[in-house]
């Protein structure tokens, strides 16, 4: 099939231009987007030491006091824990769900933009977004939970051989990386098929795979196009962040004992954060809109079926 990728990538920016309403689940389709947990920074000496005697710094007694003291607080405090999960949870369910409304909202709009939309509104997107919400969100969930199974596995072995067992697998870790990758642009595909063309959970992810694997070429290049750019795009928008750490790590560089650089950093950082929420918002209804694009122009006219639409002169 000839596929004009220049009209897809055009087209996508010229209706979220037009559609700027489409920037807010942007932004909603970002919270649902795996963040890095920063790893943590345990600095420090690491090897053994003595006391002013020779003794252990940690007596056995005192190890014992503290256990006892730890298992104290947490039965006295259960509740308070309990609930902080609790809370953590509900908080990361409810950041999942705007992120799946986000990107039904995106691939919604984009096809009714696309239909001939001169105007998009947010209340409308979002009760016509409704619908599809569990048939997305448990999409997204089997697919998490099967990357969760894969690698949990490697995770028990590495942990178990106190980590030889990485590096006899790293063969297959490298090879997991490309198939996490072709399994998210076959994702793309299939939410945009259940949106689109209303379709369930199972009917969906057939046919999202037929129309990926029948258009291998063009879903590889335009994996390519939309990963790598996305990932200058982001490079860029982390730019400042990046510039506002600065100060923090020459002054930790030069032992300074000031705050001066942690208040400066901070500010900076806070005051660059919406400008990073809203830049955020826009790649990613950029790269959502050209996935349901791709989906609409791959998918073929027929019966029902939209139609790229040629953008005004």
């Amino acid at each position: 099939m000839n596929f004009d990728f220049g009209k897809v990538l055009t087209r996508s920016w010229q209706i979220i231009w037009k559609h700027k309403v489409l920037w807010i689940f942007g932004i909603l389709a970002s919270c649902a987007r795996s963040n890095g947990g920063g790893g943590s920074g345990g600095g420090g000496n690491s090897g053994y030491s003595t006391g002013p005697n020779g003794q252990p710094p940690f007596q056995t007694d005192q190890l014992e006091q503290g256990l006892e003291q730890a298992t104290n607080f947490l039965r006295d405090n259960l509740w308070i824990i309990l609930a902080f999960i609790v809370g953590i949870l509900l908080l990361s369910f409810i950041f999942y769900a705007l992120g799946m409304m986000g990107r039904i909202g995106l691939i919604k709009g984009t096809f009714k933009a696309e239909r001939g939309a001169e105007n998009l509104a947010f209340g409308e997107l979002w009760s016509e977004s409704l619908p599809y919400f569990w048939r997305i969100f448990g999409l997204n969930f089997l697919l998490g939970l099967l990357v969760f199974l894969l690698i949990m596995p490697f995770v028990v072995l590495g942990v178990i051989t106190a980590g030889v067992g990485f590096l006899c697998l790293l063969p297959l870790l490298c090879l997991f990386i490309p198939l996490t990758w072709a399994a998210m642009i076959v994702l793309e595909q299939v939410q945009a098929a259940i949106v689109i063309e209303d379709l369930g959970l199972l009917d969906g992810i057939r046919r999202g795979w037929a129309i990926a694997r029948s258009n291998i070429g063009p879903m590889i290049i335009m994996g390519l196009i939309l990963g790598i750019g996305g990932a200058l795009v982001g490079v860029v928008i982390a730019l400042p962040v990046i510039l506002a750490v600065l100060p923090l790590i020459l002054g930790m560089i030069g032992q300074s004992e000031s705050f001066a650089p942690v208040w400066i950093t901070l500010a900076c950082c806070l005051a660059y954060m919406p400008v990073l929420i809203l830049l955020n918002g826009i790649a990613s209804a950029y790269i959502q809109s050209a996935w349901t694009l791709t989906f609409m122009q791959l998918a073929g006219p027929k019966e029902n079926a939209p139609v790229l639409i040629e953008p005004n002169a």
